[in-house]
């Protein structure tokens, strides 16, 4: 049967965004029959740069850590104001978990009971940094100012160099930058979007994990991984909102227009941006539904030029 023109773009904008294997499965054919269409879709002049392999997109990875507290010298519980000398035993990452986005498998590492009586998370940290240095974006909730902060302090520590660069999503940012959600916790959004929130738990388990409790840490690292889970689909919600996201069209070397916050080549005109100096083409992601625009003004140098400033402040 003779592959047409629309049929060939479809499938190759398929695997460009999800890889040949996925492909394979999603239109049930064969290795040849995928690589045909392929070949075709260079004949007709689709855009494309295409090698026998999907464009290269970014590794996004969605983690979460959880961390001992600090053992300190109280005199009071009314908002002390405590010295550094005062710690017994300082804080340390007790378990991670981490998946990459859309995969089915969830990761993550938690402490042995020795490792726990000795406050030693060396091992676990060298883990996640492994993780974080293949990671091209990652995606945490309040991660700029706790995970990835706590985790850089770890590495430092265990005389570890800084990961590969990346950029960071943080969830919680977003949340507050975007919305006026009655709170921006974890758990709330969750509910919001699955009627399902955390695993509920209290702060026995936190205590009984810096006690070297087997059952306790074992616990802390299902209740650390449906906390990504629950990452992922917040992630998801939000994604369409958030203007600052990295540009997928820079990780994937797209040749034609893609959506810059999800990749996908499934586009709608949707008439015009207008700022106070120019007018740009407006976009649709019709997979992820997020807006966009051209780069390129509309308006010439010339009707530029005659755009007047207001001066009221």
């Amino acid at each position: 049967m003779p592959i047409n023109k629309e049929r060939a773009r479809e499938v190759f904008e398929y695997v460009t965004l999800n890889g040949k294997d996925k492909a394979l499965e999603h239109f049930s054919v064969s290795l040849d029959s995928l690589n045909r269409y392929l070949r075709r879709a260079k004949e007709f002049g689709v855009n494309t740069t295409f090698d026998n392999k999907a464009p290269r997109l970014p590794k996004i990875l969605l983690f979460d850590i959880e961390t001992a507290p600090m053992q300190v010298f109280s005199w009071t519980l009314f908002k002390p104001r405590l010295s550094h000398d005062n710690i017994i035993k300082d804080w340390f990452v007790i378990s991670w978990s981490a998946k990459w986005l859309f995969e089915a498998e969830i990761m993550g590492d938690v402490l042995t009971k020795d490792e726990a009586l000795s406050n030693d998370d060396s091992r676990v940290i060298k883990s996640i940094w492994k993780l974080m240095d293949e990671a091209d974006i990652i995606i945490a909730h309040n991660g700029d100012k706790f995970d990835i902060r706590k985790l850089n302090t770890r590495y430092i520590l265990h005389k570890l160099n800084p990961p590969s660069p990346y950029q960071s999503v943080d969830t919680l940012t977003i949340s507050r930058k975007y919305f006026l959600f009655s709170s921006n916790r974890l758990d709330y959004l969750g509910k919001l979007i699955r009627n399902k929130g955390k695993i509920e738990t209290n702060f026995e388990l936190w205590k009984n994990c810096i006690n070297g409790d087997e059952s306790a840490l074992t616990e802390m690292l299902t209740y650390n991984k449906e906390d990504v889970n629950l990452l992922e689909e917040v992630y998801i919600m939000l994604r369409p909102w958030i203007k600052s996201h990295p540009n997928m069209a820079i990780y994937s070397e797209a040749t034609d227009y893609c959506c810059p916050n999800c990749g996908s080549f499934d586009l709608t005109m949707n008439g015009h941006y207008t700022t106070m100096a120019g007018q740009f083409n407006s976009f649709r992601c019709n997979n992820c539904g997020a807006p966009s625009r051209m780069g390129s003004n509309l308006l010439s140098h010339n009707d530029r030029k005659k755009l007047l400033r207001s001066n009221a402040r």
